[in-house]
């Protein structure tokens, strides 16, 4: 099988990743309660205390990801 045949895309999306890897991998992040919203309603999410432990586990620097009010 050659690679391109097989490639999944991976995008990223002016500062964030984007497309169906993005898509899977925040719905995985929110099952896993590493990213929560502070209601249903809201649009963006924040990192979790399980989150900020897992994240760091697996060797990524949070503090390049600037804060912002949510």
């Amino acid at each position: 099988m050659s690679i391109e045949s097989s490639a999944k895309p991976a995008k990223k999306c002016y500062e964030h990743l984007g497309g169906k890897l993005g898509e899977l991998l925040l719905e995985n992040f929110a099952d896993k309660k590493w990213i929560a919203k502070k209601s249903p309603s809201d649009k963006h999410f924040y990192i979790t205390e399980l989150g900020e432990k897992e994240f760091t586990k697996l060797g990524i620097d949070l503090s390049k990801i600037k804060s912002e009010a949510i």
